[in-house]
């Protein structure tokens, strides 16, 4: 497995004495997260030798497909149709703002050349650097570069768990030798590809993880990129797939909701990452998800004031499957006309429910309607602001009637949209300042 015993020597030094452990988690105001929080949008890319066989990174050695047939997948990987800036274009005309690559899967497999294993794309008949491709192509396209790494790793004998779904205990592990494999291999990730705008851990729920390595860890990453973010998942209080951090527990910078949309939270920040099909990993005839789904979705991550990281698993020749390269342009194609609210915006004052959601910025609160049980549109009053004007957006102006009791908006069926027809409301006062409120739904 190990290429050099003095690079791994190298990298035991550089991982281990140089990290100040973490007194207290980030600030949620922290200036690191701006550029994040205005994204609202990413591209997620599960990718691997996995590919070959469609079934779930990771996940599926030793369970769908036998551990001897899938680590040996790696040596028909060739994906000679991979293009990076295919990929990072088709991101930014999706209207993505970022791109979060597995770097590692808990598979044990690298994307990148690493010195400190054999199993890696340098082993490949494929053999080019899928992160250093990505990574200037993504600065190409002013796409933020950022890397999934998993903290555990069901192939390496020092890990302590294994497949299938690190259920299978090793005999011979060694965690402390293996931590410094893992700071190893980053090491080499965060010194090599320039700026990286996130690194996106996984792996942590297990037992061989402690929070003390999760916060040496998040140092370690801050000693190299001082301006990346790190998610929660570097720690140990996930609360499972909600991905909320548990009180008092060491959060790194933000929750990770998982396969849904987070709840609203304005007070630490969050992002969903769900899959525009079923699996992660590519798999044939895999079901898509709708563009109504999809929208919505990010509407209402956006309105819930967190992001959406959209994920997609590419073929194994390299590409994105065409139906999911379609899809994630027509989501390009509404941002081109909406992307005024939802791009650098925050989420409420109203609250996300089956009748929308609302964002915000400055004097303007955009309503997200998703559905019209009647006509006028009836919302809870804003007690201390008042509209100045409302229109649809990017359209006319429409009728609206401020009470002490409600808001009633009237618009006609012919400026309404099926999937989400935006009102943009003028305040007369930032909209920051109003306290949150939920919408019964109108019955």
């Amino acid at each position: 497995m190990i290429r050099s015993s003095a690079a791994l020597i190298t990298a035991l030094i550089l991982g281990a004495g140089i990290c100040q452990v973490s007194a207290a988690n980030p600030s949620p105001n922290d200036p690191r997260l701006d550029w994040w929080r205005e994204a609202r949008f990413g591209m997620f890319v599960h990718w691997g030798p996995v590919a070959l066989r469609g079934t779930e990174i990771g996940w599926s050695r030793g369970a769908q497909v036998p551990v001897p047939e899938y680590d040996a997948l790696y040596r028909s990987f060739n994906p000679t149709n991979f293009d990076a800036r295919a990929w990072t274009r088709l991101a930014r005309d999706s209207g993505m703002r970022y791109l979060v690559l597995t770097s590692k899967h808990h598979d044990g497999f690298a994307l990148w050349p690493s010195d400190l294993t054999d199993y890696d794309i340098a082993a490949t008949p494929f053999r080019r650097d899928i992160v250093k491709e990505l990574a200037e192509a993504s600065r190409r396209d002013r796409i933020r570069f950022c890397l999934y790494h998993s903290i555990c790793d069901w192939r390496h004998p020092d890990y302590p768990l294994g497949s299938p779904g690190g259920k299978s205990p090793k005999p011979s592990a060694n965690m402390d030798r293996y931590v410094g494999y893992l700071h190893g291999q980053l090491n080499e990730l965060l010194t090599r590809y320039g700026p990286i705008g996130i690194v996106w851990f996984d792996g942590e729920w297990e037992a061989p993880w402690t929070e003390s390595l999760g916060r040496e860890l998040y140092d370690f990453v801050l000693a190299r990129q001082p301006k990346a973010l790190v998610n929660n998942r570097v720690g140990k209080g996930r609360h499972d797939m909600a991905g909320t951090t548990a009180a008092n527990a060491f959060a790194g910078d933000y929750d990770t909701p998982e396969q849904q949309v987070g709840k609203f939270q304005n007070d630490r920040p969050w992002e969903s990452c769900i899959t525009i099909c079923q699996q992660w990993a590519w798999k044939p005839d895999d079901k898509l998800k709708s563009l109504q789904e999809c929208v919505r979705t990010l509407v209402t991550c956006a309105g819930g004031d967190g992001n959406l990281l959209l994920n997609v698993g590419p073929m194994p020749d390299g590409r994105i499957e065409p139906r999911q390269e379609a899809r994630l342009r027509e989501m390009g194609t509404w941002l081109q006309h909406n992307g005024e609210a939802i791009y650098a915006t925050r989420g409420g004052p109203y609250k996300p429910g089956a009748w929308g959601a609302s964002t915000h910025r400055g004097n303007h609160v955009y309503l997200h309607v998703f559905s019209w049980d009647k006509n006028p549109l009836e919302l809870p009053p804003l007690p201390t602001a008042t509209i100045r004007s409302a229109r649809i957006l990017g359209g006319p102006k429409i009728h609206a009637v401020q009470t002490a009791q409600s808001i009633q908006l009237e618009v006609d069926p012919s400026l309404r949209q099926a999937i989400d027809t935006i009102i943009d409301l003028q305040l007369d006062r930032p909209a920051a300042t109003l306290t949150p409120l939920s919408v019964e739904k109108s019955k």
